[in-house]
């Protein structure tokens, strides 16, 4: 799936990220079995994406795989499964350690990097000053623009005008810029881990 779906998906919904560290020389078996278990996830309810990124170089062995449901529940249903079962038994024997895996719903997946696993999130202050810093003058500038007409539309319908544009905008076209212009300060060059 290209990455312009990708980055659309990835603000719906439940994403699941999986670490896994592969024993030197069981790549290929590794990534053979990885792509069988998205395409039988593809075939869930609830499925919207999946990408694979590979280790960055020989010296980690550490792969990220990244899934996208649109609901909780559809991902349970999909953890249960004895499709996705099946292969993990296979899976689990070709990696150094177990595999680390983490679900991030919300807000959380804004402030991801191009290439960065959004394993670890950054702190929940970060991520409201930040949203903060995006929000704030994007609604002064819809009042400031628009202000006059949105007086003369009723409140619940200015509300939900109003709510639904900056929605969008910090989904598609703020929090992906600002998550970039802040990385040094939402993820220190020490927690960065770019692949």
């Amino acid at each position: 799936m290209n990455s312009d779906i990708m980055q659309q998906n990835r603000d719906e919904g439940v994403t699941v990220v999986i670490s896994r560290r592969v024993i030197k020389g069981q790549e290929q078996a590794f990534e053979r079995l990885s792509s069988a278990m998205t395409e039988r996830a593809s075939h869930f309810a609830g499925y919207l994406a999946a990408n694979m990124f590979r280790p960055a170089d020989a010296s980690d062995p550490e792969y990220r795989i990244i899934f996208h449901f649109a609901t909780r529940q559809d991902l349970e249903a999909w953890d249960r499964s004895e499709e996705r079962n099946e292969l993990l038994r296979q899976i689990e024997p070709l990696l150094v350690t177990p595999t680390k895996r983490e679900v991030t719903e919300g807000i959380v997946t804004w402030f991801t990097l191009p290439g960065q696993n959004p394993v670890q999130p950054p702190p929940k202050y970060k991520m409201t000053i930040v949203s903060w810093l995006a929000l704030y003058p994007t609604v002064t500038l819809i009042f400031f623009l628009f202000g006059e007409q949105l007086a003369q539309v009723p409140l619940l319908l200015r509300t939900l005008i109003v709510t639904a544009v900056v929605m969008v905008a910090m989904s598609y076209l703020l929090m992906p810029r600002f998550t970039r212009w802040f990385a040094f300060w939402l993820f220190p060059k020490r927690e960065r881990d770019v692949r």
